[in-house]
């Protein structure tokens, strides 16, 4: 059977906000009997945007990433709701609107903390996937609508043809060692959750310091040689993809001009700086 699965793409979030405003305007002050109570403007947005500044300047990236209920196949929420929460044959997870009343409880058992307290209606609260508006025959939900930059791709395929699509694309999911099966998945996270060590290669000729473009650097943990790059027209390299807290590197910089080293230990993402060419006597 098709069911309802989101992807997420991280690299294109820009903060923008429109899937949490649209998804207030759905739901503050709006009753969808069997669906969702009205939401409160007081109260948390059940989708947030997350964000992470890597580096320093000038080399600084910045990452965003939307997370929401992850409609979970083995929903931690659900083990802890009982009759008040129900996962639909399309995969969406409901809360009851009028069995889950005073249940706060559900709110703490999220480990994504996408469920939100509505203090008015003394309700437990989450992202519903819009399921109101697909049962009417719409192809997404608000936030995939609004957004501007394509963050957001509903899919409804069965769940052989979403884990072959999700290994084929390098899709993954948020806190994999939970075993909750969510169907929301993440293309590009290694941007949230790895970091790089990048640097700025300059050299002094005739007496001017200027930057020095296709220097040969490689990184080297160790006796072992983990990539090479080569300095763009700025002088700047980046190598990307690195473990938090991953140990002590080695940059070892060649070029016609001379040669440098750096030595540094990564605990996040590091800019080392201008790293200016020595020549060799």
């Amino acid at each position: 059977m098709s069911k309802w699965n989101l992807i997420i793409n991280v690299g294109r979030c820009e903060n923008c906000y429109n899937c949490v405003i649209a998804d207030r305007d759905e739901h503050v002050g709006n009753d969808y009997p069997g669906y969702a109570a009205p939401a409160s403007l007081a109260s948390e947005a059940p989708i947030r945007i997350l964000r992470r500044v890597q580096g320093a300047a000038p080399m600084v990236e910045t990452t965003y990433l939307p997370v929401m209920c992850n409609h979970c196949d083995d929903a931690p929420c659900m083990k802890v709701g009982g009759d008040a929460i129900s996962k639909r044959a399309d995969g969406i997870v409901v809360i009851d609107p009028v069995k889950a009343k005073g249940r706060k409880d559900i709110v703490r058992s999220c480990p994504y903390k996408a469920i939100v307290w509505n203090e008015e209606e003394q309700l437990p609260q989450t992202w519903i996937f819009d399921a109101h508006l697909l049962d009417g025959g719409w192809k997404g939900p608000r936030c995939q609508q609004v957004c501007p930059t394509e963050v957001f791709e509903a899919v409804k395929v069965d769940d052989q043809a979403m884990q072959e699509r999700a290994r084929k694309e390098g899709l993954r999911v948020l806190l994999p060692k939970l075993n909750a099966k969510p169907r929301v998945y993440y293309r590009g996270l290694e941007r949230w959750d790895s970091c790089f060590i990048g640097g700025s290669v300059s050299a002094s000729v005739d007496g001017l310091v200027d930057c020095v473009a296709g220097a040969e650097i490689a990184l080297l943990q160790g006796d072992q040689r983990i990539a090479v790059t080569c300095s763009d027209a700025f002088g700047d390299f980046r190598f990307a993809g690195l473990g938090k807290r991953s140990g002590c590197y080695r940059i070892e910089i060649r070029h016609e001009l001379g040669q440098a080293q750096r030595q540094c230990e990564l605990d996040e993402s590091l800019y080392l700086g201008e790293i200016r060419l020595e020549t060799s006597q």
